[in-house]
């Protein structure tokens, strides 16, 4: 006569009812997560935490004396300091300037993608180039194209008779659009390619069914491609601002921050404070005041994320 053990294991189980825990699944679990997270641990959390740390210091490069614990005195001093304001107005202007021209284009060249057209496998794998080069390289390659003396805007422009050219990157009133138009050119490729997945999602029978209907494509556009596109552009938007307002290694290459600090954007501050005046401890509570900016920008994106989510 079977056991009661082996009855419960033949069995079937109610429906609705939840499977009974097994000891030691959730160590087990653990155990496959721990190779990715350890990384993670030691690469972004362990940095972020000793940043946090010493921006309560009075840390700085060449002296003798032990560090000292100074409190809240370096985020004091931020508040006054009227050049770190002035990154943040830059880098804000920098960050819509590059993030809403790099939407726009990008939607435009996702919707030609999407067409049947002639060669589009080449046009698609042309349209993310810039994608796959460096920001080193990229910042190098548009120094050349802004050069004044023998770049290829400027020779273009002599060419159709527009003038003998400018310092771009030099000029107080041009380098500051000039790197926009760097990072817009650079970021466009990975909105696109969202942009282009998401318009291949789409069902296309909802379009030839508006198109049956009699809508244009203006009309197709508003009541079909962009509710589908809708959440993918939100998400794309969000994270391209967020990077953007990160940027680093693109205008440094650029400009290094000139000139007159008219390209400084907050993280090049904070690394000018750092590695070429030394003051670690000033500089780190730059970053974290950076980290605080960027986790409110991340948290009311994603409050609104979930509240257009229940509404829906």
């Amino acid at each position: 006569m079977p056991s009661t053990t082996e009855e419960s294991r033949t069995l079937p189980r109610a429906p609705g009812t939840a499977a009974p825990a097994r000891p030691g699944r959730g160590r087990g679990a653990w155990f496959l997560v721990l190779p990715a997270l350890i990384p993670v641990l030691v690469l972004s959390v362990g940095p972020l935490l000793y940043g946090i740390l010493l921006a309560f210091t009075d840390a700085q490069s060449g002296r003798t004396e032990p560090t000292e614990w100074i409190g809240g005195l370096n985020f004091r001093d931020l508040r006054h300091d009227t050049l770190f304001r002035e990154s943040f107005r830059i880098g804000l202007v920098w960050a819509v300037g590059v993030t809403v021209p790099q939407f726009l284009l990008a939607l435009g060249l996702a919707l030609l993608l999407d067409e049947r057209l002639r060669l589009r496998w080449l046009a698609r794998a042309l349209a993310i180039v810039p994608w796959a080069m460096p920001e080193v390289v990229v910042g190098i390659m548009w120094r050349l194209v802004y050069s004044p003396d023998a770049g290829v805007l400027n020779e273009t422009l002599r060419d159709l008779g527009l003038g003998d050219g400018r310092d771009w990157l030099g000029g107080l009133a041009t380098a500051l659009p000039a790197v926009i138009v760097v990072g817009v050119w650079a970021g466009m490729p990975q909105t696109t390619v969202a942009l282009l997945a998401g318009l291949q999602n789409t069902p296309r029978e909802l379009h030839e069914a508006a198109a049956v209907d009699g809508a244009g494509a203006w009309r197709r556009f508003r009541t079909v491609t962009w509710p589908a596109l809708r959440p993918i552009a939100l998400a794309i938007t969000a994270l391209n601002f967020i990077w953007n307002v990160n940027s680093f290694a693109l205008v440094y290459v650029l400009t290094s921050g000139g000139p007159g600090g008219r390209t400084r954007l907050p993280m090049l501050f904070a690394y000018e404070e750092a590695f070429r005046y030394g003051q670690f401890g000033y500089a780190a509570a730059m970053g974290c005041v950076m980290v605080a900016v960027i986790s409110v920008l991340l948290a009311l994106f994603l409050v609104g994320r979930l509240k257009g989510g229940d509404e829906a």
